[in-house]
C-alpha cells in the first residue's frame, strides 16, 4: 500500500518549512524526502526563492480570517497550482494520485500542488478550524508565530509545543495569583 504524500504530510511539510526555512534547495529536498516525497526534479537557479513564496502564500491561507476567506484563497492556490488528479506509477513507489500536469516538473510547482491539495484535504476531513498559529503567540509579547497543523484526535490542539503550551499556563497562573 503507497500512502498518498498528499492531507496530513503536505501540511506538515508546509509547517515545518515555514517554521525553519532551509539554508538552500538542499535543505528543502531533504525535508521534503523527510516527510515522504521523493524529489527529483531539474534544478532551477531561482527554486529556493519560489518555494519561498509558495510558503509565504500558504500562511495567508493559515492567517486567513474565517473559514470561507481560508476556503476562497485556498481555491486559488489550487486553481494556480494543480490539475486534475491522474493516477501514476513513477520511480517505483507504487500506484499513487498527482494533482499535476505530468510536465509540470519543477520543484515550487510540485510543491505548490501537493501543499495545497493536501491542506484542502486536511481541512475538509478535519475541520477547517485545524490549522492556525500557536494560541501563545497571541499574547502581547509573545514571539512564536510558528504554525500548528492539529492532527490530534479530539482536534483541540493549540500551541505548536509542549514549551509554547506551558508558558501560557505559567502566564494564565501568574495572572490568576496577581488577581486572588
Amino acid at each position: 500500500m503507497h500512502l498518498n504524500p498528499y492531507g496530513e504530510y503536505a501540511v506538515l511539510l508546509a509547517a515545518s518549512l515555514a517554521h525553519e526555512w532551509p539554508a538552500d534547495r538542499a535543505g528543502i529536498v531533504a525535508r521534503a524526502r523527510k516527510f515522504g516525497m521523493t524529489v527529483e526534479f531539474p534544478e532551477a537557479e531561482d527554486d529556493h526563492r519560489r518555494v519561498r513564496e509558495v510558503i509565504d502564500e500558504w500562511l495567508t491561507v493559515v492567517d486567513a480570517a474565517d473559514a470561507r476567506d481560508r476556503a476562497r484563497l485556498l481555491n486559488l492556490h489550487m486553481a494556480a497550482a494543480t490539475a486534475y488528479p491522474r493516477l501514476t506509477d513513477h520511480d517505483e513507489e507504487g500506484w499513487h494520485l498527482h494533482y499535476r500536469d505530468d510536465d509540470a516538473t519543477s520543484l515550487p510547482h510540485v510543491l505548490s500542488a501537493v501543499i495545497s491539495v493536501g491542506t484542502a484535504l486536511h481541512l475538509t476531513t478535519r475541520g477547517m478550524q485545524r490549522l492556525a498559529r500557536c494560541a501563545a503567540g497571541a499574547t502581547p509579547g509573545d514571539p512564536c508565530t510558528a504554525v500548528v497543523v492539529d492532527v490530534t484526535r479530539n482536534g483541540r490542539q493549540r500551541y505548536c509545543s509542549v514549551r509554547c503550551a506551558n508558558r501560557a499556563a505559567v502566564r494564565r497562573h501568574r495572572e490568576r495569583a496577581a488577581v486572588a
